[in-house]
């Protein structure tokens, strides 16, 4: 986690999303929300690697997955993450 707790800025959104998409979308634990955000999670990715410029239906888009993201792990609220690990590891 940062270390002020601000929330986690949109583009660590972006690259947490994208990691997550390519390195767990085949595991049984993820299936659910992979196949739910399979808009969201892509998009992560797509701006993560600057294949496409952020707007604001995009970032909406992103936030939207990212919140689903941390109350499918329990996290009540954004306390500022700096990786995927931050979330996974605790």
């Amino acid at each position: 986690m940062n270390e002020d707790n601000e929330p986690t800025p949109i583009e660590v959104r972006f690259d947490i999303l994208s990691e997550l998409w390519v390195d767990y979308r085949h595991q049984e634990d993820f299936k659910d929300f992979i196949d739910y955000n399979d808009l969201g999670l892509p998009l992560a990715f797509m701006l993560a690697e600057k294949i496409v410029s952020p707007t604001d239906q995009a970032n909406t888009i992103v936030n939207e997955t990212f919140d689903l993201f941390l109350a499918s792990l329990g996290i009540k609220e954004d306390e500022g993450y700096d990786n995927l690990d931050d979330l996974l590891v605790g």
